[in-house]
């Protein structure tokens, strides 16, 4: 009788708890959400913004660069220019290549954010021996003097971000599509 927390037939039991917090009456816990229904859910705070894609060097520049590469839809565009350094972003498109290039002075890294594609790397124009499948998540270091092209096998554009010390590219590089870019070399 004296642990008896049912309110009937004893409305007055002075071993009624005023306030149950397991709520024992209706088989329902109040804590921790009083209300009915499942929890709030909030935005994420500060709410995303889309990344300026643009020339930010050579002044000090912090990035997320992942989410900078995915959102980039140009062909070529130059985010950081130094003046040993440049970082510039890719998107190619399917079945699309950046073209069989060589960079005599400087070594080049790229990483791949998202697609898939074949890179192929040589001594000589014509004799690309060195050949690797690349997927997200993949980097690519070329040497200095290496002859090199890489081919977006996927069906979605290749996001892919690249780094040449010294820099390739003027400061401001920007080519909407790969005939822009050749237009200009």
């Amino acid at each position: 009788m004296y642990n008896d927390y049912r309110p009937y037939p004893y409305p007055a039991s002075p071993n009624t708890p005023m306030y149950n917090p397991y709520n024992m009456y209706n088989g329902y816990r109040m804590y921790p959400y009083p209300y009915w229904g499942t929890p709030p859910t909030y935005p994420s705070y500060p709410p995303k913004q889309p990344i300026k894609l643009k020339d930010y060097g050579p002044c000090p520049y912090v990035v997320n660069i992942e989410e900078a590469t995915t959102q980039n839809d140009y062909y070529r565009i130059a985010l950081w220019t130094g003046e040993y350094l440049q970082l510039t972003l890719m998107s190619i498109n399917s079945g699309d290549d950046i073209g069989l290039e060589i960079h005599e002075d400087h070594d080049q890294f790229i990483r791949i954010e998202e697609g898939q594609g074949m890179v192929m790397m040589g001594d000589k124009k014509d004799q690309l021996d060195f050949r690797a499948e690349v997927y997200d998540d993949y980097a690519i270091f070329i040497p200095a003097g290496k002859w090199h092209n890489l081919i977006n096998t996927g069906c979605t554009p290749l996001k892919l971000y690249s780094i040449y010390a010294p820099p390739e590219h003027p400061h401001g590089t920007l080519h909407r599509t790969k005939a822009d870019a050749e237009k200009h070399y």
